[in-house]
Formats: C-alpha cells, sequence, structure tokens
C-alpha cells in the first residue's frame, strides 16, 4: 500500500493503519490504549510506525 494512504489512514483511523503495517501485536495493543485515553497520541503513534 501507498505511504501517503498509509499516513491518511494514520491520521483518520490510527488503530487501522497499525494494523494493517505491523498485524495483531504489541504495537496495535499500545496504539488503541493511547486512542481511547486521548486521540492525538495515537495518531502520533501510528504516523511513527509507518514512517520509521
Amino acid at each position: 500500500m501507498n505511504k501517503l494512504v498509509h499516513i491518511i489512514l494514520a491520521i483518520l483511523l490510527p488503530p487501522v493503519a497499525v494494523f494493517l503495517k505491523s498485524g495483531v501485536g504489541k504495537d496495535l495493543l499500545i496504539n488503541i490504549i493511547l486512542c481511547f485515553l486521548f486521540f492525538i497520541p495515537g495518531v502520533l503513534h501510528a504516523i511513527w510506525l509507518i514512517t520509521k
């Protein structure tokens, strides 16, 4: 999938983008917890995972 599409998806639906990038695992769990606490940290975490 195109990296730009992943970044747009990370902004709109961070857990879905993390799932597509790294599958089910600790990164997805961390992102879901961050999204429940506050949306912006979840977005930043997803973007960080996609661009690394």
